[in-house]
């Protein structure tokens, strides 16, 4: 792995203007990674206006659009080509088991396999007005999109939403976390092995509040994608306000599962388990909430703990079934959640405290842990705690699994187990989520399955068809016959 790298605007790698860098660590040991630019405001002035010279120039204004899709299927068979080396890459950045890095990995590539196929199918429609006018639609780039990346999910998350922004003709300015940038710089390695023009893809690394904060307020900025926490997601609202911007928002998740009588017991089980150690638990879709009905609570919650227990962690490099949470500060973010659940009489069924990795001392390691007993408007109950931690709670029948599945200020996810199928689609219906899955959670994480939330959980939709709206604008013409 390069130990030392650049900024990729225009085309062109560069350092920061005022040649400081910042450091990479690999969340398993704290062993240092490498070091990038850390881009500030100026770095983000030449970049932002690099992207508006491109998006205006004739080059790109007359860009063949099946010729973009080529090259984002392009781009799709490099990640397949290089699959190893950038899952390994993602694993050491952000310390997630190396089968979870290559999942990432093909996951990036079909977002840009299925949006290059989206690039020349952008289409409007004719209005009936009367006889003598002809009107009609079209979508059009909005022009300039801001990518803030987050922490848990870099190469994933950068590809699907500039993927899309890219197919409908873009120009886009990527600021990854500061924790794992260095597969968002990867992916700029490939788009400079193709024919896209220079400065449609630019990538400054930097920390949130200083380039984060350039390119979320800069005037030539037309659309706004992010990821991440709702104290920062207001932030980027209050900025996009200010210039009159549109934006995406994916926050946070406090995300349930249902669990009824009738369901497959062991079979969702594992799902539950899944759901809440995936990437250590730093998964905003994480199955965080286990509601299940009173009358198998017992039963269910020991088939949860043996798993649980049963589940490996080490090095992402190993393949564990949990590797590391990603630094100190989410480590002691987690730990205060646990100091609450003790403080408030919650009984720990496991978990709930650091573990040690041999070979890994510096690694902040979190057991897999189940609260129950706790309440319900606990912060616990509440908040998203960003780690491998299922709190328990338990219903007698639909209605209370409603109002429980509901009682937090999110809305991303939610898993209803039953063989019910009519109890299964009530549910769905009053499950207020962007996504309800029945007997399954995640499915796949398929591209093409738009995903947002309710509430907090932000607004918009990536993924899918519906995300192409993000990033295009409607305009209506009339034509006088």
């Amino acid at each position: 792995m390069k130990k030392s790298h650049a900024l990729y605007i225009g085309g062109e790698w560069r350092d920061s203007l005022s040649k400081e860098t910042l450091e990479t660590r690999n969340p398993a040991n704290q062993e240092l990674l490498a070091e990038v630019p850390r881009g500030k405001a100026e770095d983000m002035e030449v970049a932002v206006t690099t992207a508006r010279k491109t998006f205006e120039s004739l080059e790109w204004q007359e860009f063949p659009v099946e010729v973009r899709g080529r090259i984002l299927y392009d781009i799709a068979a490099k990640l397949r080509r290089d699959a190893e080396e950038i899952a390994q890459m993602e694993t050491l950045d952000t310390g997630k088991p190396i089968s979870q890095g290559r999942n990432d990995v093909e996951a990036s590539a079909r977002y840009f396999e299925y949006y290059a196929g989206m690039a020349d199918k952008i289409f409007g429609e004719t209005i009936p007005v009367r006889h003598d006018i002809l009107d009609y639609t079209v979508r059009e780039p909005v022009g300039v999109t801001a990518h803030i990346i987050p922490w848990n999910y870099p190469l994933q998350i950068t590809s699907r939403s500039t993927a899309a922004a890219i197919a409908t003709g873009n120009t886009v300015v990527v600021k990854p976390a500061e924790d794992t940038p260095l597969t968002a710089l990867k992916l700029a390695e490939l788009f400079a092995e193709t024919e896209l023009p220079k400065g449609v893809f630019n990538v400054v690394t930097g920390y949130g509040y200083e380039a984060g904060a350039a390119l979320i307020n800069h005037p030539e900025v037309n659309h706004i994608t992010f990821t991440g926490s709702v104290q920062t997601g207001m932030a980027v609202m209050e900025a996009a306000a200010k210039n009159i911007v549109p934006v995406t928002l994916e926050l946070g998740g406090k995300s349930p599962n249902i669990v009824f009588e009738d369901c497959d017991m062991d079979n969702t089980a594992d799902w539950v388990v899944k759901s809440v150690v995936q990437n250590a638990g730093q998964t905003c879709s994480a199955g965080s909430r286990l509601l299940v009905q009173k009358t198998v609570k017992e039963e269910f919650l020991q088939k949860v703990k043996e798993r649980m227990l049963a589940v490996t962690l080490g090095k992402g490099v190993d393949d564990p079934d949990l590797g590391p949470v990603l630094s100190e500060k989410q480590y002691e973010r987690i730990e205060k959640f646990m100091q609450t659940a003790r403080e408030e009489g919650a009984q720990f069924v496991c978990g709930g405290e650091r573990v040690s990795v041999e070979g890994c001392k510096d690694g902040y390691y979190f057991a897999p842990t189940i609260i129950d007993n706790v309440r319900v408007d606990s912060e616990v109950a509440q908040e998203e705690i960003f780690g491998p931690v299922l709190s328990v709670f338990t219903f007698e029948d639909e209605e209370e699994a409603v109002k429980l599945g509901n009682n937090t200020q999110y809305g991303l996810v939610t898993g209803v187990w039953t063989e019910n199928i009519g109890r299964a689609h009530r549910l769905a219906k009053r499950i207020r989520a962007g996504q309800v899955f029945i007997n399954n959670y995640g499915a796949g994480g398929g591209v093409q399955m738009p995903f947002g939330g309710y509430k907090k959980s932000g607004f918009g939709r990536e993924k899918g068809l519906e995300a192409l709206r993000n990033y295009t604008v409607l305009k209506n013409v009339a034509v006088k016959m």
